[in-house]
Order: C-alpha cells, then structure tokens, then sequence
C-alpha cells in the first residue's frame, strides 16, 4: 500500500516574536489554538530565520537556500512593477506543483511586486492577496514609499486580476480563502497552501471584538494582542476545516514568522516619534533588522498527526531553509538540482536522528554590514544593531547563547580562538556568496 502524500500548510506571521505566543512563555497574550497546535506537534527554541526582515525571510522559505543566493537579500519594494524573485529558480510550490500538489497562496507575497514575478509565477496555481510588505488592513492600499515620491497604490489581488474588497478585514479575508480551499479540494489530491498573514506588522488594525478581549493591556500591547488574536482564530478555524475533512491527521501545518517584533515608530500613531514596542522578542537581544536572536530566533511549530506524536519541546539549531528539502522528503519528491542550503528535519522528526546537519550546526547571516554565525552554544555578531537605527555598543560580540539566551555578555575578549575561528568562516562564507552572486 502507497503511504499517503500529506498535504501541506505554512502559516507565515509578520513581524511577530518570540515572545507574543503564550506557548512561548506570554503571560499577555491570548493563542489558544497556537497553543493546542504545539501540544500536538512539536515547539521548536532554537528555530531561526534566515534574514531579520520580511523578504529574504520569505526567499529562503521557499527556496531552501540563504536569501543571497535566491538572490534576495534587502526589503524588496512594493511599487507596481517592481522584481523580486527570479523565476529560473526551484521554489517549494514550483517543485511540488510538479510533483502533482495543488498549490495556493493567500495573504502576503512581497517577493516582487510585478505580476512577472509574482505567486502565479513562482507555482502557486491560486492566489488571494498582496505583492508588496504591507497593506491597510481594511483599504488595502500600500501607503509606505511616498517618502521616496512614490504614490499609494491599491494592492489586492486574485491571481493577476486586480479586486476590490473594501471594509474587509485582511486576516480574516487570508483565513476565510484558505478555509473555502481546504473545503473545495478533492481528498484524494495533495494541496500545499501557505497563509501569509500580514499581522502583526503596521499599521495596527484590529477589529474591536478582538482589541476588546484585553482591556487591561497598555495600548500599544493591546492592540499587538488583538492583531495576534485575530491570527490565532484563524489557526482554529484552518484547523477545523482540516479535521472536518477528514484530513488534519496527514497534513503537515508549520507556524513561524519572518523575524522578529518591529520597533519602527510608525508602528504606533500616537504622534511620537519613539521606538514602538508593543512586540516582545522574550528575553532576546534585538528586534527586526538585527541579527541578534531578538531579530531572527522565531516561535516555530510543526504539526503532523500521522508521523509527530506531539507534545515535544524541541531544541536542535533550525532554519526557514530546512522547510523546503523537510516537505520533498516527506512528500518523496528529489530535491535534486534545487541547489538546496537547508537540511532536512525528517530524520530527527521520525526519531532517528539528532541535529539537522549532525553535530554542530554551522548557521550564517548577513544583513546590510551585520554577519553572524552560530555553532553549538556560540554566536558571533560582528557590526550588530539592535533594530534599523541603533547599533550595537561592540562592533565584536561572541555570546554563549545557552548560558546567556540574550547575548547580554560579551565574551569576544575571554576567547579569542573562537573569534578568530567563527569570523574566519562567516567571513569565507560572506565572500563565497559575493563571487557567486557576480558570476555569470
């Protein structure tokens, strides 16, 4: 008997951290259903994106590869027209669509805002959403370039035909697509479906029957906690709909967001032009646009019922890349040719193995002057900045991230070796991707 080929769900979140999910130690925050998810699947710590904002994130969700060598590596703009990522390449709804999956898209794309390179594009047979980082949740118009002379411009979408949907909350419009898709496909068909909700970034809409559930929260964190609630509801409602198809027991659900909680002022429109902080990395150093574990170690978890008995806390060096060759093997589809940096979790999923690459896990970063690595219970950050305007006091910081999770201490002058060790390979790893990138 041929072992049935799971179904897939990626539920990608926007700017949420580490610390705004109860299962993730929020004594603030209301995810009921996140929390059930976790008890069924497995919680992931140590669980990194590959880049500490959205778009790089996204590329190497989808690519397996670091976000420089899917050639994306900065914000990508959101004005109509403009490229992203490049349609030569493997992607995971490309390979799977190939592979016989049905494949969907709805919520957030942001990896080129031209219909050239946008969800069709890339694989995606169906597609409910917006191409650029962020939208008004009810207008859905893309306001956030004007500093740079460009207009707002209307970004709704249903495949390459523009739609108008005006009044309408987007995280429940994402949960509402992906509710009548789970309903309208045929059991016997695989589907790949990924909801990219756009919450909790900017702007701070919510619904007052969501912001009502928590009266007692300071304002900035109130409305963080409506915004997330909204998303957690719709994690129960994708759920329910799997389960009264008779399908959740074979579909692999994996929760995360791009990176970590923004401190951007226009977060918050109070007038004021401080840092906004009603996101919470936990107890980690730094926020979007930092390369400290406060902007890339995300809440990660991964449901499926037929192969995870669930309830484990798992604590291996993880990465967005590893999602794309873990899904080909678990669907048995050959990730050759792919180019794939990622590693896949199935060993260690199935109980047969450890740590994704074995042993000591060498991970790299790069963002604009930051690079980083971590090894083991080291991590080198070297030109660190806390968000997208304050940098880092030590341009050096070696942290033993298990002793010190917040990369309080700086231990660069204690160990010297390691430094030399671990800059040496961020360094050789920085400059392969350089000659890679100019290479013919």
């Amino acid at each position: 008997m041929t072992k049935k080929r799971p179904n897939y769900i990626i539920v990608y979140c926007d700017d949420l951290g580490y610390g705004d999910l109860s299962c993730y130690g929020s004594s603030q925050m209301k995810t009921p259903h996140l929390d059930r998810l976790a008890e069924e699947g497995v919680r992931f710590t140590n669980w990194y994106s590959n880049s500490p904002v959205c778009s790089p994130s996204r590329a190497a969700l989808l690519t397996g590869k670091y976000p420089a060598r899917a050639g994306v590596s900065h914000i990508l703009g959101g004005r109509r027209g403009t490229a992203g990522l490049k349609t030569s390449l493997p992607s995971l709804p490309k390979t799977l669509k190939a592979a016989g999956y049905r494949t969907a898209l709805f919520g957030k794309w942001h990896l080129g805002a031209s219909a050239e390179h946008g969800p069709n594009a890339h694989g995606f047979d169906e597609f409910f959403g917006f191409r650029a980082g962020c939208i008004d949740y009810y207008s859905h118009i893309f306001y956030w370039e004007q500093a740079g002379g460009v207009n707002p411009v209307h970004d709704l979408w249903h495949n390459e035909q523009e739609v108008w949907e005006n009044g309408e909350y987007m995280t429940e419009m994402i949960t509402g697509k992906a509710v009548e898709y789970i309903e309208a496909c045929p059991v016997e068909e695989p589907f790949f479906l990924m909801a990219g909700y756009n919450a909790p970034h900017y702007p701070m809409h919510a619904p007052k029957r969501y912001v009502d559930r928590f009266p007692d929260l300071p304002p900035d964190r109130r409305i963080m906690a409506a915004m997330i609630a909204a998303v957690d509801d719709g994690v129960g409602d994708i759920v329910a709909a799997l389960k009264r198809k008779g399908v959740y027991e074979d579909t692999v659900i994996f929760f995360s967001s791009d990176n970590g909680p923004s401190t951007e002022s226009r977060n918050w429109l109070d007038g004021t032009e401080d840092l906004y902080y009603g996101g919470s990395a936990g107890v980690f150093r730094g926020h979007k646009a930092s390369l400290f574990d406060g902007g890339v170690r995300e809440p990660a978890i991964l449901s499926y019922p037929a192969l995870i008995e669930g309830g484990e806390t798992n604590g291996e060096v993880c990465a967005m890349m590893d999602i794309f060759p873990t899904f080909l093997e678990l669907a048995g589809v050959s990730g050759e040719g792919c180019g794939i940096d990622g590693t896949s979790l199935v060993p260690m999923l199935e109980g047969s193995g450890s740590a994704p690459a074995g042993g000591e896990r060498m991970l790299f970063w790069e963002y604009g002057e930051q690079l980083a690595v971590r090894e083991g219970k080291w991590k080198l950050v070297l030109n660190g900045k806390l968000d997208f305007s304050r940098t880092a006091a030590d341009a050096v910081h070696l942290s033993d991230v298990e002793a010190d999770p917040g990369e309080r201490v700086n231990l660069a002058e204690r160990h010297p070796n390691i430094v030399r060790r671990l800059e040496l390979a961020v360094r050789q790893w920085y400059d392969n991707l350089r000659e890679e990138a100019v290479r013919p």
